[in-house]
């Protein structure tokens, strides 16, 4: 086995542990915890995150095409540079 096959190995199992050992998908696709929405504002590309109980909260949609995501934490949305809806 060459050296290039033990070293994708090596970073394959490492990323796999990382990420929990039990999945390859980031925890917002299987996680019903990871329920804040973040959306980026079509006018001004702002990216904003709302929870559950704020005025917009039901309506937004999460389009992943635009950059939109789930989050797990407000602490998760603030550290990837979104900021918490003001309604």
């Amino acid at each position: 086995m060459s050296k290039f096959s033990l070293l994708i190995i090596a970073s394959s199992t490492a990323a796999f542990l990382g990420s929990g050992g039990y999945t390859l998908l980031p925890r917002e696709f299987y996680d019903p915890a990871c329920d804040i929405k973040g959306n980026v504002s079509i006018g001004s590309g702002a990216k904003i995150y709302h929870v559950k109980g704020q005025e917009d909260y039901e309506a937004t949609i999460i389009r992943s095409e635009y950059g939109e995501r789930w989050f797990c934490s407000e602490a998760d949305a603030r550290s990837a540079g979104w900021r918490r809806a003001g309604r």
